[in-house]
């Protein structure tokens, strides 16, 4: 093996790189091959002499992890996967990059290509990503020790990445929790879609992170020894790196090398045929000669012998050890789950708390962490007010990476996207707290949560013009609609402690898709007061209040709002008119349901009413053209709550008027 892969120099790998990343861009007619080829020389350093994989095994647990935050240098990836002889990558998805039905995506999606760790595009987005990765690992480590858990996060990142807001948040957190085995490669070109870097940026980034607590080195990005050797001195640090690899964009392009012009279109036949002379690289289109190919296939043999190794170390585990890793890197909930959430909603039948939802999602964690060992909370600075912290759970930080629950600080961004690269690593579930409202700063990362289809978290408290004094800065009106826009994304609100209790199981139960949970700041009381085996939130909305007799009026709402629809029901029912409420805690969950389930909810009633101190949309496929909706049409404003629901109309008696006047109307149309 070694002397095959002396007899190919350096070089002739890493132009196999530039060359199928230059050929796939001009035969898709558009992509990015100025990134690949002039971050190939650290690619392939990394690949060959560094990271820890097995392309027979791709998701072998102890693998090093790769991150390519720069996802427009995509085809980068794609040719070291088949390079390496990934199953799934051969020349033909190459052949075939940016088209319908390939596995080689104008940017690396992680579902769809093997080999492919997160999904990346956005910029900033994949460094932030490799931070929980790294975190993730560091936990697992904590709880099964080097022989089962000993692997690195690494990323090559760009100018833009660094750009980024994110990026701040992102190696400020990693430098603070010391996270050792996170390595970045910085593909400092200078170069970006404008143009030359200093358009637009003067800052030192090597000063950047080492101030944020990493070690930091500048070497020449096109010198595979120099490469190598900061690697190496990376792996011993005792904080994280950062490599700064000076690149030539477009590196072997005579005309475009070192421009914007190599950035984001393709090279072009003529230059493309010049650079094929100035690299030495004769060969044509998408042909790899034999011997530079079984240099790389045997360079993606390097670690099986280590995953032998770590499969005999797994094996020689207790059983009970063993059985609990294999449980979590499957992301299976532990059986104990379903009878912890019974019981705490027997107790709850019991006790009819009345409590505002942050404190009831509390008090479900209190019942969930002790039995979901893999659970790790956090907040954004709002600790205290998401209720995220419960009682066992001790900080995660540099001194005790065993803890589980992380302070991130004021980094909402950095906190949801670190959160998606610990789903992504796979044995533990990331939940964490911020403001409804704050929800935009983590939106870009709920986004790609639902995208990869993994299971995080997003506990968002303070979820109306509920929170009261604080203002309309605080106050949350149109996020809930924008969050159910969100495709693969489950958003609940709960109404009150027994359907807290109920959307986190939903929540912890589903491997394929991210939660937004949605929590009141002010108190709620128990609206179903006695115990219910089955998870009646698991329909998306379900009959809470019948009424007596055939209902007249139907009142769909949500969280804090179906206390309101109740009290506006009772006060109907006295008056003659029968009216049902029925809770809508999950819009998405409802709409999965049968036809006929659906139509027993919204049909066979003469008004159908919506209420949630939220704005209207998405509300019409529930209550229809001609329903009612009670909500907001402006921002909020400062004051206690109770006067803000009265002075916004969202009360039990403006419901009542509402029907009534309705009612009257239809019975003028009728005469």
């Amino acid at each position: 093996m070694t002397s095959t892969i002396e007899r190919v120099d350096h070089t002739s790998m890493a132009n196999a790189i530039r060359a199928l990343a230059m050929d796939a861009v001009e035969a898709a007619g558009s992509g990015h091959p100025g990134m690949p080829m002039g971050a190939a020389d650290m690619a392939t350093v990394l690949f060959t002499k560094v990271m820890k994989f097995d392309p027979k095994e791709p998701h072998w647990p102890d693998r090093d992890r790769f991150v390519l935050s720069a996802g427009h240098g995509s085809m980068l990836l794609y040719a070291l996967l088949h390079l390496l002889g990934y199953e799934g990558m051969p020349i033909e998805e190459i052949r075939n990059f940016r088209q319908w039905g390939s596995k080689t995506p104008g940017h690396p999606e992680v579902n769809h290509t093997p080999g492919v760790e997160t999904t990346t595009g956005p910029l900033g987005q994949g460094l932030a990503t490799a931070v929980g990765m790294a975190m993730a690992e560091r936990s697992l480590n904590a709880t099964f020790g080097d022989d089962i858990v000993d692997h690195h996060t690494y990323v090559i990142a760009s100018d833009g990445d660094l750009m980024e807001g994110i990026s701040h948040e992102a190696i400020s957190l990693a430098g603070h929790l010391k996270l050792n085995r996170l390595i970045v490669l910085f593909d400092d070109n200078e170069i970006s879609i404008d143009g030359p870097i200093s358009l637009s940026e003067s800052g030192d980034q090597i000063a950047r992170f080492e101030a944020a607590g990493w070690d930091t080195v500048r070497v020449d990005g096109h010198d595979p020894d120099a490469i190598l050797d900061a690697l190496e001195a990376a792996k011993r640090s005792d904080r994280p790196s950062l490599i700064a690899c000076r690149t030539i964009i477009g590196y072997g392009a005579p005309k475009k090398q070192g421009t914007s012009g190599a950035h984001g279109a393709a090279l072009g036949a003529e230059e493309i045929a010049a650079t094929r002379e100035a690299l030495g690289w004769p060969h044509e289109p998408f042909e790899i000669p034999t011997d530079i190919r079984d240099a790389w296939r045997i360079a993606g043999l390097r670690s099986g012998q280590a995953r032998r190794a770590w499969e005999k170390n797994l094996a020689e585990l207790d059983r009970e050890a063993r059985a609990e890793f294999e449980r979590r890197i499957r992301g299976d909930v532990t059986v104990a789950l379903a009878p912890a959430i019974a019981e705490h909603k027997r107790l709850l039948a019991e006790t009819k708390p009345k409590v505002a939802t942050r404190k009831a999602s509390q008090d479900v964690l209190e019942a969930i962490n002790p039995v979901l060992p893999e659970t790790i909370g956090g907040s954004a600075d709002l600790t205290g007010s998401n209720n995220t912290k419960t009682k066992g759970l001790e900080v995660y930080d540099a001194g005790n990476y065993g803890g589980r629950f992380v302070h991130y600080g004021i980094r909402e961004h950095g906190m949801a996207a670190a959160m998606n690269g610990m789903a992504l690593h796979g044995g533990v579930i990331p939940y964490s707290g911020t403001f409804l409202v704050f929800s935009d700063y983590c939106r870009p990362a709920i986004r790609l949560s639902a995208i990869m289809a993994r299971r995080v978290i997003y506990v968002l408290t303070h979820d109306s013009i509920g929170l009261g004094e604080d203002g309309p800065t605080h106050q949350p009106v149109e996020h809930l609609a924008a969050l159910r826009a969100m495709p693969n994304l489950q958003v609940f609100r709960p109404a009150d402690a027994t359907e807290t209790a109920e959307c986190w199981q939903l929540a912890l139960e589903t491997k394929d898709r991210p939660s937004a949970i949605a929590l009141t700041r002010q108190n709620l009381r128990t609206l179903r007061t006695t115990y219910e085996e089955q998870n009646l939130c698991a329909r998306g909305a379900y009959e809470i209040a019948p009424a007596a007799g055939d209902a007249r009026v139907t009142i769909f709402a949500s969280g804090s709002e179906v206390e309101i629809g109740v009290d506006a029901a009772n006060e109907l029912q006295k008056r003659g008119i029968a009216t049902r409420v029925v809770s809508v805690p999950s819009f998405e969950l409802f709409f999965a349901q049968s036809k006929e389930y659906q139509r027993s909810l919204t049909e066979g009633c003469e008004v159908r009413v919506g209420i949630e101190a939220a704005v209207e949309m998405g509300w019409r496929r529930l209550i229809g053209e001609d329903g009612i909706f009670i909500g907001m049409t402006d921002f909020g404003q400062s004051a206690p709550y109770q006067t803000l629901y009265e002075k916004f109309g969202i009360t039990a008696q403006a419901v009542v008027e509402a029907v009534e006047a309705r009612l009257s109307e239809k019975r003028s149309e009728e005469e």
